[in-house]
């Protein structure tokens, strides 16, 4: 194959959070409940939360930079290894963030 590929990644670290919780778990939490009353239903009594789509999904995740690097598309099957190489190179490695994550891979 000729050409080339614009790969993305991220840099996974081991404190990274990835959570999903449903909404309605939430609304039960009664903390949670107490700030969204007293913030939009200010003196108000007899107040219920409710939602119409209880599958509804709230996710938590850590925040990380994509980085990017352009490969042959005769190396697609070592992709990974070349985001490794790639972030080694870059220095982006440290103790506890040491693995990669491909997020996409774009013809040019």
């Amino acid at each position: 194959m000729n050409g080339k590929m614009m790969v993305s990644y991220k840099i996974l670290c081991k404190s990274d959070v990835n959570n999903e919780i449903l909404i309605q778990e939430l609304l039960s939490n009664e903390k949670i409940a107490k700030v969204i009353k007293s913030e939009y239903a200010k003196g108000l009594r007899n107040v219920v939360l409710g939602t119409t789509f209880k599958e509804s999904i709230v996710t938590i995740e850590t925040l990380k930079d994509v980085h990017s690097f352009e490969a042959q598309k005769d190396d697609f099957a070592d992709l990974l290894v070349l985001a490794e190489e790639d972030a080694a190179n870059k220095k982006l490695l440290k103790k506890d963030c040491n693995r990669v994550e491909l997020v996409d891979i774009e013809t040019l």
